[in-house]
């Protein structure tokens, strides 16, 4: 039984194996697929203030920071690529802006409603 290929293991003038390489290290993005995106923190923070401010006494208090936060996370969203979170941004952005308006409004006429008296 001959063989074609020499073991090159055997063979003299085979040239010398390269030595293995660690690669470096890789930037992944978020092991949990983006749905919680950790890596944006004001992304994740203006979704929860966005949907917090929902609550009335409070609703103003959590709606301005969840817009700030919202466009923050956009801007860190845009800057790197890899960390996700504009969804969650956005929400902050649109509930915030939303109820910014809605208890800034209710404040106001509240107030003109206890001047008129």
């Amino acid at each position: 039984m001959s063989q074609d290929h020499e073991d090159p293991f055997q063979d003299p003038t085979y040239p010398e194996p390269l030595e293995y390489q660690q690669p470096g290290p890789v930037e992944q993005g978020d092991s949990t697929g983006g749905i919680i995106p950790y890596k944006n923190a004001p992304a994740l923070l203006a979704y929860y203030l966005g949907v917090f401010s929902l609550i009335p006494c409070f609703g103003l208090l959590l709606a301005i920071p969840a817009l700030i936060l919202g466009i923050i996370g956009l801007r860190k969203r845009k800057a790197n690529p890899l960390i996700k979170g504009t969804a969650h941004a956005w929400v902050g952005i649109i509930m915030g802006g939303i109820f910014t308006v809605v208890w800034g409004g209710v404040i106001v006429l509240f107030f003109a409603g206890v001047i008129s008296r």
